[in-house]
C-alpha cells in the first residue's frame, strides 16, 4: 500500500513540475519578442534571440533566422554572392562613359539580365525565412522581421490562415499585387505588414519597408 501511495505522489509530483507550452508570441506591430524595428545589429544579436551567423547577405542586407532556426546554406550563400557579384560588373560597365550608343544599350542589357538571377535569389530567401522567421538588418538597423510558424499578428494573422482571414483583418487596409498582400502599420510611419500566399493561404507574414535601404 505504501508503495502505491508512493508512486501516485511521484506521479503528481512529475505532472505539477510539468511545464505548458508557451503559446504563441504575438508578432508586431513593430517587434517580436526582444527583436525591435531599427535596433542596431550588435543589439540584436545581444538579444539572444538571434543565431549567430547570417543565412542570407543580398541588397546589403544581413538576414538572421532565430534561435533554432535552419543553419547557414552554403550552396545559396555562393549563389547569392555569385549574383550580387554579377550586378556589380554590370553596373560598372553602365558607369562608363561611352562613345558609341551601342555600346551603351548593350551595357544596360547587361545590367537588366544580372538582375534577373538577384532577383531570384530574393524570391528564394523571401520563401525561406517566411516559413522560419528571422530578420533582416542594414547599416540603418533593423528593418525586416519574418514571423516563425504560430507566432499571429495582433490581428490573429499566421502562417497557414486563409487570404479571407487576412482581408477580412485588415479591411480596406489591404492592397494585393501579384499574389503579395500589404497593409500598413499605423504605429509605425512607412512599414507594412506584407503576406507571401500561396494556394489561398498564407506562407509568410512580414513587418517591412519598401522606403528603408540596407546599403
Amino acid at each position: 500500500m505504501g508503495k502505491m501511495w508512493l508512486g501516485a505522489a511521484a506521479v503528481l509530483l512529475v505532472a505539477g513540475c510539468s511545464s505548458t507550452p508557451e503559446a504563441p508570441k504575438v508578432f508586431g506591430p513593430t517587434a517580436y519578442g526582444k527583436l525591435t524595428l531599427g535596433m542596431t545589429a550588435e543589439a540584436a544579436l545581444a538579444t539572444g534571440e538571434l543565431a549567430k551567423e547570417p543565412t542570407s547577405r543580398l541588397d546589403g542586407c544581413a538576414d538572421y533566422s532565430l534561435t533554432g532556426g535552419p543553419a547557414p546554406d552554403p550552396a545559396r550563400m555562393a549563389a547569392q554572392a555569385a549574383a550580387e557579384k554579377d550586378l556589380e560588373e554590370a553596373a560598372a560597365k553602365n558607369g562608363h562613359s561611352a562613345a558609341e550608343s551601342a555600346a551603351v544599350a548593350q551595357a544596360a542589357a547587361d545590367s537588366a539580365m544580372a538582375a534577373v538571377p538577384r532577383a531570384e535569389q530574393r524570391e528564394i530567401r523571401d520563401k525561406a525565412m517566411g516559413v522560419s522567421g528571422g530578420v533582416s538588418i542594414g547599416k540603418s538597423g533593423l528593418v525586416t522581421l519574418a514571423a516563425p510558424a504560430g507566432a499571429k499578428t495582433p490581428e490573429g494573422v499566421a502562417q497557414g490562415s486563409t487570404v479571407d482571414e487576412l482581408k477580412k483583418a485588415y479591411g480596406a487596409r489591404v492592397t494585393e499585387k501579384n499574389g503579395e498582400f500589404s497593409a500598413p502599420i499605423p504605429e509605425k510611419d512607412g512599414f507594412v505588414y506584407r503576406f507571401l500566399t500561396e494556394g489561398g493561404k498564407v506562407t509568410g507574414v512580414f513587418v517591412t519597408t519598401p522606403k528603408i535601404s540596407c546599403e
